[in-house]
């Protein structure tokens, strides 16, 4: 039973419920909505025949009522000179009641000739002012009513309208009106019929069926000439909105907030146009028998699968039980119990966050690792000695037969814009090119304005070794020029059988970079065209000294040691006497006081001593020099680190007042502080001991938590205050670290300042 304390066992459970229930699930909604969607089409296509043999009555019924008035106009009892003679006017009113009585929804007939005061009817002769009194229309007023029939000029049907007769008595009718003689372009008169409303609804009211809905008969202007309705009505805007987009068929649309279906046919005959609507959600009421099927299937489905589950998540638990506790121990290592954090909701949680912490953590330092990885590769060397799987990681390869750097850069440094230099540094990261068999590794320098670019290649046959590290250079360039139209400044270094020496190669670059005779942009100076040694050999070689300054102001003991100690044999090998060779050895001690005066370092130079020179065999004078050098190397180091350090605090302070601007970016700071964002990272996560993204984090969580505990302004506010635009993302980091969400820290700190103050005022 302790397996259901699991919050991932119980997942399990559920996750296979579900695989069971999806099939089940998918095939129920499949079968209901099938159901209800052909009970639908049942009801909608008999709601359609219905509908049109309702519109084939009605339409026979106006075809009837057209002819009628064209018996009228040529019926000899009912012309004009006869109806006004007193002695046939009895039988005019005769043959208006034989007409009448020929259709079943006509309610009353009247007969009116243009231009007269006396309207004619079933029922007998009325002065036209009595008969206006006698049946009084709500929206049809007795002059409206008097123009329309002297200017009808074809058959016209007027919307229902209630209808007020002489006993008090209201009815709703239509007043349908035939000019007379039909057809033709001037009528002497009109026959009006009134029908009352309920004997065109009760025609149509049998395409509802059971149901409850709304029949509409619209004219040919779309104008409700009969509305009759079951259940709910339609709001003046929504009943404009279906009338003005109707068309004819069946169609579905949401009324009133629902679903309706809508079942519309129009009369060739007369332009009218019959509608049905009625509320979807009734079809589902006649499918009742296949929801209980449904939910009979589920019960047993369930009870069933239940038990399937529990045996299929007992034995998948089982096996990961141990790399659960193993999460749960590393994730209670990483997050001290101190910081209050809640667990995980779930072993895999756990599991899940962690990776994602991780991952996260190497997206975001990859490229600042890979550039400090190739940074101590220039410093140090030694290649070969680093891990395979470090390389790999970073998808670098030194396998190539021969190895040299270019030290790449311009000469000021607003030359080239943030935007321009972020485009440089990501097409340096990794260049190849085939046709020359080489490939090479950018690495930004901490100068804003120099990049440093790794090359291996394997010789091309027929060509000298110089041609080839030419137009290996050339390339490079080119692909500058083409990217960002720009052309650096090139220092090349010497090519080296293995990447061991690349940090030798990388000095030489340096030296050529910063001893380059010409100033201007495409400048290329080859470290190895600068000097060469004389044809006596009993100088030591200006490239030697050139790499011994070079080593010294960038601190590279190695390489100065390494320089003082080719110089020395290269002196011994020469065979020159003793007082010679310590002679030659002056340029040596001149080329490390010259570099240190140039840097500043002016205590070295009265630290030197006659007995370094006299009185010391060649081998002592070599351990002085090399101790000097040494030294010096380490001067510039803590030089270096001195100045770092003022960097890092000036820039520490500069990300303590603008940590609350949103666009705040370690490459927007590294530009504006004049270094390169890599170097930057690197220095910054040692001197502060965090990152800059978490640096300033920091600050916005703290300043959060002060506006929290101080303030009553909206969270939403005081996360945009902070620079913070993913509210969302702000809160889910604000519970990891703190264990609380704002608002819970919010009411707990204002919990305990009421219970502080409360103790106070207790001591008080």
């Amino acid at each position: 039973m302790t397996y259901f304390k699991s919050r991932l066992f119980l997942n399990y459970i559920w996750s296979y419920l579900f695989i069971l229930l999806i099939p089940l699930v998918c095939l129920t909604v499949f079968v209901y909505r099938n159901a209800v969607d052909n009970l639908r089409s049942e009801i909608e296509q008999s709601r359609l025949a219905q509908l049109t043999q309702a519109k084939i009555i009605v339409d026979g019924r106006m075809k009837e009522l057209g002819e009628i008035a064209s018996r009228i106009s040529y019926d000899k009892r009912l012309t004009a000179y006869r109806v006004h003679d007193p002695i046939y006017a009895g039988e005019a009113i005769a043959a208006l009641d034989q007409y009448k009585a020929t259709s079943s929804i006509i309610g009353e007939l009247y007969l009116y000739f243009h231009g007269d005061d006396r309207i004619y009817s079933s029922k007998g002769l009325n002065d036209y002012e009595v008969f206006a009194e006698n049946v009084r229309f709500r929206q049809w007023d007795k002059d409206a009513l008097f123009r329309d029939l002297n200017g009808v000029r074809y058959p016209t049907m007027r919307p229902a309208d209630s209808v007020s007769k002489p006993n008090g008595l209201q009815e709703t009718m239509l007043a349908y009106l035939n000019p007379i003689t039909p057809n033709n372009p001037n009528p002497h008169g009109t026959v009006m019929y009134l029908i009352k409303e309920s004997e065109l609804t009760s025609l149509i009211d049998s395409t509802l069926g059971n149901y409850k809905g709304l029949t509409y008969i619209l004219d040919n202007r779309g104008r409700p000439l009969v509305d009759n309705r079951q259940g709910e009505a339609l709001t003046g805007a929504e009943a404009k909105s279906l009338f003005d987009t109707l068309t004819p068929g069946i169609s579905a649309r949401d009324l009133n907030g629902k679903a309706h279906s809508i079942v519309s046919i129009r009369s060739e005959t007369n332009g009218w146009t019959y509608v049905t609507v009625m509320p979807s959600a009734q079809f589902f009421s006649s499918v009742l028998h296949v929801r209980s099927f449904v939910i009979m299937l589920f019960a047993i489905v369930v009870a069933a699968g239940a038990a399937i589950a529990l045996l299929l998540a007992r034995a998948q638990y089982r096996p990961i039980s141990s790399l659960v506790a193993f999460a749960a121990a590393k994730t209670a290592a990483d997050r001290p119990a101190a910081s209050g954090a809640p667990a995980s909701r779930n072993e895999l949680d756990r599991i899940r966050s962690a990776l994602q912490d991780y991952s996260s953590r190497i997206d975001l330092q990859e490229p600042f690792a890979r550039n400090h990885f190739l940074s101590l590769l220039l410093k140090h060397g030694h290649a070969r000695s680093l891990a395979p799987e470090l390389q790999e990681a970073f998808g670098l390869s030194f396998d190539r037969a021969r190895h040299f750097v270019i030290a790449a850069g311009w000469e000021e440094s607003g030359e080239l814009g943030r935007a321009e230099r972020q485009e440089m540094a990501e097409l340096l990261a990794q260049l190849e090119f085939p046709e020359l068999n080489a490939e090479g590794y950018g690495v930004e320098l901490s100068q804003l304005d120099q990049f440093g670019l790794m090359i291996g290649f394997d010789p091309v046959a027929g060509t000298e070794e110089f041609e080839q590290v030419r137009r290996i250079v050339e390339a490079v360039r080119s692909t500058m020029l083409e990217a960002l139209d720009f052309i650096p400044v090139v220092g090349v270094g010497t090519c080296y059988a293995g990447p061991d020496q690349l940090n030798q190669s990388f000095i030489e670059a340096c030296s050529a970079f910063e001893l380059r005779v010409s100033s201007g942009s495409g400048t290329v100076t080859y470290f190895e065209k600068l000097s060469y040694p004389s044809e006596q050999a009993v100088w030591i070689p200006s490239n030697t000294l050139m790499k011994l300054a070079q080593s010294l102001k960038q601190g590279n003991d190695d390489i100065a040691a390494q320089m003082i100690r080719d110089a020395f044999r290269s002196l011994q090998a020469s065979g020159l006497s003793a007082l010679l060779t310590r002679c030659m050895c002056l340029d040596v001690l001149n080329t490390i006081l010259k570099t240190a005066s140039e840097l500043g370092h002016h205590r070295l130079l009265q630290d030197v001593s006659p007995n370094m020179l006299y009185g010391k065999s060649t081998d002592e004078l070599e351990r002085g020099l090399l101790d000097l050098a040494a030294r010096l190397c380490r001067l510039v180091e803590q030089s270096n680190r001195k100045e770092e350090q003022t960097v890092i605090d000036r820039i520490a302070a500069h990300l303590d007042l603008r940590y609350a601007d949103a666009s705040l970016s370690l490459e927007a700071v590294a530009f504006e502080f004049g270094i390169s964002p890599s170097h930057l990272s690197r220095s910054f996560k040692e001197k502060t001991g965090l990152n800059f993204v978490q640096y300033v984090w920091q600050r916005r969580l703290e300043q959060v938590m002060r506006e929290l505990a101080t303030t009553c302004n909206p969270l939403k506010d005081i996360i945009q205050k902070v620079g913070y635009v993913d509210a969302p993302n702000f809160i889910r980091k604000f519970k990891k670290e703190t264990g609380y969400t704002p608002g819970q820290y919010r009411k707990q700190f204002a919990a305990a300042g009421a219970a502080e103050a409360a103790a106070d005022l207790e001591e008080a």
